[in-house]
């Protein structure tokens, strides 16, 4: 719980039942060019993790003139705004900032003007829509009571953003207040229009890491010289994949890919080391420590095989926790979302084998997260890829150099979403309060 007044918590203030979010979304229709021309520009300007300087000042801007609370440079480029408008539940939105070093390939008026920088993974997307909703929302203040923070996180492609903001003083040094409730939404290759959710876990824990194997270096003709840290490797490579066909029950869900290796420069030299790069996902602690420790095992294992002098070494490069949603925080706020969208928009998925570090933003808090995918594909593009069942194929997933939703009706369902989820969770405002306590009544 947070530190401020909470006379309306999240436990009773939500599903709110008002008409609220029709008055409050009201003004959005007017609104939407600013808003296109806002993602355009922020697609043509990728940034990379703790360098959104130009995305995060943008948002401070905007923020400020829709009278918010302003704390920029958290943790480099984070940035939260605040608008406390009475007693009432805290209530964070929460959009990450950083773009991928892809080469964009979409052949659009507003692609990346950065060479090997692309918002492929939709964070544009996501400043856009969290910025919309800001603004309806403090422009509908009388709508809701309670405490919105709108925060801007960087970083979240490495899995340290998060992180880094709580370690910055997020909470601890009263940066914003301390979040009842932790709302987010990441857009995805589905049909624009819809709102996919998973209770529970929903996204997998990730951690990748960076194995160095060492041997002894020499003349390509003369391999007995050596110890061959390429074949040590690639040993490892292929033993490696045995850890979740023979050591993951079936029922546990794992994945382990190797991604990059690199070793040598010429054709007959053998190198001194060899560096592989690997992907762990899981869903469950018991079944990520397990994996971790037998990828540990292999790597020592295959170097002992190969009479190496030296273990291996491995440096843990990023690492992102399970993201869990809360039960009942996904039921409310999605009572509120069949109400504004109807319930043929929704629908339930399975847990995603993709990470986020959004969860972490919820844990530090002891508040419930609530994470959901918005579609931003071409719907008829998309039902013509499922009913043909090449959804795999035909459709380009996030960080692919083709991937950039259309910009309608994604953005609108975006800032609608947030506004109507951060609306079920705030307590009613002075135009709805009576209503309200009619229909409890």
């Amino acid at each position: 719980m947070s530190d401020s007044d909470t006379t309306g918590t999240t436990a009773n203030a939500g599903p709110r039942g008002s008409s609220a979010p029709a008055a409050v979304l009201a003004p959005l229709d007017d609104r939407l060019a600013d808003l296109v021309a806002l993602y355009e520009d922020l697609h043509r300007h990728p940034e990379l993790g703790f360098q959104e300087t130009r995305t995060a000042a943008e948002a401070a801007r905007r923020l400020t003139g829709c009278g918010y609370d302003v704390t920029t440079g958290i943790a480099g480029t984070g940035v939260a705004g605040v608008l406390r408008n009475g007693p009432g539940p805290v209530v964070l939105l929460r959009a990450d900032m950083d773009a991928l070093p892809v080469t964009e390939n979409s052949g659009l008026d507003y692609a990346s003007t950065v060479p090997g920088r692309m918002h492929a993974c939709g964070h544009d997307v996501h400043v856009t829509c969290l910025l919309g909703a800001a603004d309806l929302l403090a422009a509908g203040r009388d709508h809701w009571s309670g405490t919105l923070i709108a925060l801007f996180q960087p970083a979240e492609e490495v899995g340290s953003g998060a992180r880094a903001m709580i370690d910055a003083g997020l909470y601890s040094k009263s940066l914003v207040p301390t979040p009842d409730v932790v709302l987010a939404q990441h857009v995805a290759p589905l049909g624009a229009g819809l709102i996919a959710y998973c209770p529970g876990p929903c996204m997998a824990a990730a951690d990748s890491l960076e194995i160095t194997f060492h041997g002894t270096g020499g003349h390509g003709s003369r391999p007995e010289t050596t110890i061959d840290p390429i074949l040590m490797a690639a040993s490892f490579v292929q033993r490696v994949q045995s850890v979740v066909a023979r050591e993951v029950a079936p029922k546990d869900q794992a994945v382990v890919t190797v991604g990059s290796f690199h070793a040598g420069d010429t054709a007959n030299v053998i190198p001194d080391r060899a560096v592989v790069r690997l992907s762990v996902r899981t869903f469950d602690e018991t079944v990520r420590t397990a994996v971790l420790t037998a990828i540990d095992r292999i790597a020592r294992a295959e170097a002992a095989a190969s009479g190496a002098d030296r273990a291996p070494d491995t440096e843990v490069l990023d690492s992102f926790p399970v993201t869990v949603n809360d039960a009942t925080t996904l039921r409310e706020v999605n009572e509120q979302f069949t109400e504004l969208f109807g319930e043929q928009r929704l629908f339930a998925y399975e847990p995603a084998t993709g990470s986020e570090d959004a969860g972490l933003l919820a844990t530090a808090a002891g508040a419930p997260l609530y994470y959901w995918w918005l579609g931003g594909w071409d719907p008829e593009e998309f039902r013509t890829a499922l009913a043909a069942g090449r959804l795999a194929q035909d459709i380009p997933s996030n960080h692919s150099p083709h991937f950039v939703p259309v910009v309608r009706p994604t953005l609108t369902m975006g800032v609608e979403a947030l506004t109507a989820a951060a609306l079920n969770r705030l307590a009613p405002g002075a135009a709805d309060a009576a209503g309200v306590a009619i229909r409890r009544g």
